[in-house]
């Protein structure tokens, strides 16, 4: 059963009208943690995402695996709201490049969204959300290593698990602990066989 439309403000509506309240053409960190502080770890864990669905350099991927690591890390200790440093709340990005990512993923956010509801709340909170935090750790060393065409995959997986620690949904949590182990184990059996091929080849 979804939630009625008009008693709540979607997290895209959310982030659309605090953007849209930000004068300029970039948009800082702080304009996206403001609104939504109170689950400042889906947000942060959004921010991360973004760049896996824009056409960005080489080695993003690694960059934001490291981010998502020290995120997890920080669920993993058992804080209940990241540290972030303040050169990062002030790092920016272009106002074009974030509604590029919100147009691209309106599909998938939409679907999130239409489904995402606070359930099993208790999983979202401690000593649970410490679970969160070991997955985010593999999910982020995963995106960390070279492994080809998989930025997107990746992408998806952290902007589900950001929804759910938006909308303190515990059954989408459960259902990304699980993706987690499985990418895991995926990866593992994806990089054995390259590197047997590899081997075979030279």
């Amino acid at each position: 059963m979804t939630r009625p439309h008009g008693s709540h403000r979607t997290t895209t509506r959310v982030l659309r009208d605090a953007i849209e309240a930000q004068e300029g053409d970039d948009i800082t960190l702080d304009t996206l943690l403001v609104p939504l502080r109170s689950r400042a770890f889906g947000v942060m864990l959004l921010v991360f995402a973004i760049p896996n669905f824009i056409p960005v350099p080489i080695g993003i991927g690694g960059a934001m695996g490291v981010l998502t690591v020290l995120l997890g890390l920080q669920m993993l200790f058992g804080l209940e709201h990241p540290l972030v440093p303040a050169w990062l709340r002030r790092k920016s990005m272009h106002r074009t490049r974030v509604e590029r990512f919100l147009e691209r993923t309106s599909r998938i956010t939409g679907w999130l969204e239409r489904w995402c509801r606070p359930r099993l709340e208790p999983v979202t909170r401690l000593p649970w959300s410490m679970l969160s935090g070991l997955a985010l750790v593999i999910l982020g060393v995963l995106l960390a290593l070279p492994i080809p065409f998989t930025n997107y995959l990746f992408g998806v997986v952290l902007l589900a698990f950001s929804f759910a620690l938006l909308e303190r949904d515990g059954a989408l949590l459960l259902a990304m602990w699980m993706t987690s182990a499985v990418l895991l184990v995926l990866s593992f059996l994806f990089s054995h066989a390259l590197l047997d091929l590899m081997h075979q080849m030279f």
